[in-house]
């Protein structure tokens, strides 16, 4: 079934949305987990969608913070030095070009320094509105990035649409007030408004009126 929504702009998560880093996360986190002795496999379950220092404190609960945002600075340069199968989504590169001249943002977890690497990595170009770590206070799920990501581009919250993989991502995106597209094997059970398996599953259409019309499915 294909669904049409419509929105002014629209919010792109990054990683797991329009960049597959899978291979990257998967070798720093599972190396990381068994620096502390962690199951790989459940430390995995928590990893997507929040910054590094937030994972963290889910996984560690009673670590000092400060530990947790060191080894977060420490895992930013080995992700950001490690581009090694870093692909786009399949549909990424055709849909972002579908974007250009149409209200966008990235609104990612990662910092500039790693937003910009895999960018790269994955051929795809910048928006020219990103919101990445050093931007906000708080990470995903909490809503800031995507009520900043909204503001920079000069919408309210309710005229965006937010594509998003992860269940952090989602909850942040929901919290902010926004349809979420679910991106991937992970979105489907966190309740997005429609979920898709990849980005060749959406059409991406400028309307009469300015707006963006998104065929989903």
């Amino acid at each position: 079934m294909t669904i049409t929504l419509t929105a002014r702009a629209l919010l792109l998560d990054m990683d797991g949305t329009i960049v597959n880093s899978d291979a990257v996360v998967e070798r720093c986190w599972r190396r990381w987990a068994g620096e502390h002795g962690l199951d790989a496999d459940e430390v995995m379950k928590v990893v997507h969608g929040r910054q590094g220092y937030a994972t963290m404190a889910v996984l560690l609960p009673d670590r000092p913070m400060e530990l947790n945002h060191a080894d977060n600075r420490r895992m930013l340069e080995a992700e950001t030095a490690d581009v090694d199968g870093v692909v786009p989504v399949a549909g990424a590169p055709a849909f972002m070009a579908a974007l250009a001249g149409l209200p966008h943002a990235l609104v990612t977890s990662a910092d500039s320094g790693l937003a910009q690497a895999r960018m790269g990595a994955a051929g795809l170009p910048m928006p020219g509105v990103r919101v990445t770590a050093e931007s906000v206070s708080a990470s995903k799920p909490d809503p800031e990035g995507f009520l900043k990501g909204a503001a920079e581009l000069g919408f309210a919250p309710g005229e965006c649409v937010a594509f998003e993989d992860s269940e952090a991502g989602i909850a942040a995106a929901r919290a902010a007030g926004m349809r979420v597209v679910g991106i991937g094997p992970r979105a489907a059970a966190h309740a997005p408004d429609v979920a898709v398996a990849d980005l060749t599953q959406v059409g991406v259409a400028r309307g009469a009126d300015g707006e963006i019309v998104l065929t989903v499915g």
